[in-house]
């Protein structure tokens, strides 16, 4: 949810997904679950100024069968608001089965994608294969990551006139090791490759709280 600017009007690009119902779906991480709370900060440099904001992420739902997440993001130190400023994010787990690398939508072309993707040292072993078949032949079911694009869908407790923007969305990459997440929010009117950067907080779903708010 970086400062938002001046908007313009760009064409979107379909990557022509043909997704295989054959391929596996990614691990089920135990670490990956709804309730699961996450903790850290987001890179809004800009050239003006550098800046980074304290973040905190909650999963509250996951479907992994179903390459599914929803949650809730809480961005605290933020220059222009006068409250946490929290939003309601769905997600698409890349699995060759339901969602492949190429997003398709959100204003992202396939160059996007594979320029976002490279960021992660993990996804490098990776990139072979995606460049001759899109990646439709991978095999994630027992790969330690877990590669993900989080959405913002709407702001829960400020207004969309606070200052911010959630016009683009996050690439991520999840850890199943550590449950450390990284990822790089794409938009094409914001700064580029603002980077997220989480830590699990809790061994158990439940074991670290959020102020509370109510999802509509």
């Amino acid at each position: 949810m970086p400062v938002r600017v001046v908007e313009t009007t760009s064409p979107s690009h379909s990557s022509g997904q043909d997704l295989s119902s054959a391929q596996p779906s990614p691990p089920s991480c135990s670490l990956l679950c709804a309730g699961r709370s996450f903790c850290g900060t987001q890179n809004v440099s800009s050239l003006q100024k550098d800046e980074a904001w304290k973040v905190n992420v909650r999963i509250q739902g996951c479907d992994i069968e179903h390459g599914f997440l929803c949650g809730t993001m809480e961005a605290l130190n933020v220059p222009l608001a006068d409250t946490p400023v929290v939003t309601f994010w769905e997600g698409e787990i890349v699995d060759a089965k339901n969602h492949t690398f190429f997003t398709g939508k959100w204003e992202a072309t396939p160059e996007d994608d594979i320029r976002h993707w490279s960021k992660f040292p993990s996804f490098t072993p990776l990139l072979s294969q995606i460049e001759d078949d899109g990646g439709k032949s991978l095999d994630l079911s027992n790969y330690p990551y877990i590669f993900m694009r989080w959405k913002e869908q709407y702001f829960v407790n400020v207004g969309a006139d606070c200052g911010l923007t959630i016009a683009g969305f996050y690439y991520v990459c999840f850890s199943c090791t550590d449950g450390s997440i990284s990822g790089f929010y794409y938009d094409p009117n914001s700064s580029p490759f603002q980077k997220l950067e989480l830590k699990c907080m809790n061994e158990k779903p439940g074991g670290f709280s959020f102020s509370s708010y109510e999802l509509v």
